[in-house]
């Protein structure tokens, strides 16, 4: 019996490595392939068969749903099971890939729980999940955040019996939760700035953004961008994400209103004021993504300043 194999296409190798290394750890006899996008994904196809695909919606040179039409286009692959995995969420484009003939759907930022159950279900559909060995594996979920520690420390995090997250190297808030960014000494304390400069205050004309999170939905506060992270403000008395979690950041564009949706993780989080009773928190959210044209957005926005229309919650 030939060894159980998945393709996993995505341009951002930081995800393709999170979920190649969740596969294997979960499903120990599981064979992984991975792929930058839609193209260089039907060279690897036009050669060779799978069991299962995994593939991002938006990527350079050729998307997911160009790929998946070439696939049931393709005798062999006609009934391959291909998992859409993608940051939009919308109902048109839903109901585009289902006519296009994906297998299943999961959007961006998911669980490892999520991508786990849609795994099982692909492969127990085409009966190859009980060919997978099913000896005793440490669980996906904990697989998936040491990974991410990995990732970021390329692979230093795993020759130390330290825990992992300590060897992260960002702002010393985020060694702690958000509570214990405030001083350890709470007084004496200086003198409150003016109301118009608190945090908590933000001028309307800000930049706002929608970011979501596996757990929900935050409307957000954009302080400033770059093209490879941006700083963001977030009321605490909502959803709180931890360090390393999956996020997409959507941001309004162009004429038409499109969203760009950028692909990144939480990289740091701190209160906004220097005291435990900060209204406000503000996170550090690295990006992921390759694709040019979302690259090409970040530079004009950056270009012009912070101060454009953006993508508006509930709006």
């Amino acid at each position: 019996m030939s060894r159980v194999s998945v393709l996993i296409v995505d341009d951002a190798a930081f995800i393709r490595d999170l979920v190649k290394k969740g596969l294997r750890v979960h499903f120990p006899g599981i064979r992984v392939e991975e792929a930058a996008n839609g193209r260089k994904a039907q060279q690897f196809l036009s050669r060779n068969s799978v069991d299962l695909i995994l593939c991002d919606w938006e990527m350079p040179e050729m998307s997911g749903l160009d790929l998946l039409n070439w696939c049931r286009s393709e005798e062999g692959l006609k009934k391959t099971p291909f998992i859409m995995v993608t940051s939009r969420g919308d109902k048109s484009n839903v109901v585009q890939a289902v006519q296009a003939g994906v297998s299943d759907y999961i959007g961006k930022p998911f669980t490892s729980e999520q991508l786990l159950s849609k795994v099982k279900k692909a492969l127990q559909s085409t009966g190859r999940l009980d060919d997978l060995h099913s000896q005793a594996a440490p669980s996906f979920t904990s697989t998936l955040a040491n990974d991410s520690v990995s990732t970021l420390t390329a692979g230093r995090a795993a020759a130390s019996s330290a825990p992992a997250a300590s060897t992260i190297a960002v702002e010393p808030a985020v060694e702690a939760p958000p509570m214990a960014a405030a001083p350890a000494d709470p007084a004496p304390r200086p003198k409150p700035a003016p109301r118009a400069a608190e945090p908590a205050k933000p001028a309307n004309n800000r930049s706002r953004g929608q970011l979501r999170l596996s757990g929900g939905t935050l409307p957000c506060l954009i302080k400033a961008l770059s093209l490879k992270d941006a700083s963001l403000l977030i009321n605490r008395a909502g959803l709180v994400p931890q360090v390393l979690e999956s996020a997409v950041l959507d941001l309004q564009h162009g004429e038409d209103n499109d969203v760009a949706r950028l692909n990144g993780y939480v990289h740091a989080i701190a209160a906004a004021e220097p005291k435990p009773t900060s209204e406000w928190l503000q996170l550090i959210v690295r990006f992921v993504d390759s694709d040019p044209q979302k690259l090409e957005y970040l530079s004009r926005q950056i270009a012009r300043g912070t101060a454009q229309r953006h993508f508006v919650p509930g709006g």
